[in-house]
Order: structure tokens, then sequence, then C-alpha cells
């Protein structure tokens, strides 16, 4: 299980890379999301955590799974 600040890094990099993926600036995103583009580059560095309900708006514009974009790992082991 990851630790609260690896998980916050992961969403972070995930964040970032879809926005960039739909050629989208900070500010694009954070008017998308009725949020502060801080609050938005706080989210892309780690800083801080999005609530489930921004991450399931996060979710719906980058038009990906929550588990894509919390970078929540399916695969099983064999056995």
């Amino acid at each position: 299980m990851k630790t609260k600040e690896e998980s916050r890094g992961v969403v972070g990099r995930n964040i970032k890379r879809f926005r960039e993926e739909k050629n989208l600036s900070q500010t694009q995103l954070a008017k998308k999301l009725w949020i502060h583009r801080t609050s938005l580059a706080g989210y892309e560095i780690g800083k801080r955590l999005p609530d489930i309900f921004m991450l399931w708006k996060m979710a719906d514009i980058f038009e990906i799974s929550l588990d894509v974009l919390i970078g929540r790992d399916w695969t099983q082991e064999d056995g």
C-alpha cells in the first residue's frame, strides 16, 4: 500500500500528464474545475490531494476512469 505522500505524487503526475495530453494549460483546466490555478498547481506537484469529487470531475474531463487517474494497479499475480 502506498503512503499518502506517494499517492499524492502519483496522482499529481497523472493530473499533469492527462492535462498536457488534452493540450490544456493549468489556467484552462482550473477554470473547467472552478478552482484557482494555484490549487491545481498544488495537486500537480503533490503538495495537495484532490477530494473524490474533484478527481471525478478531472476523470470526466480527461475521459478516463478514476482508477487510471489515481494510478490504481489492478494487475493480479498468478497463483
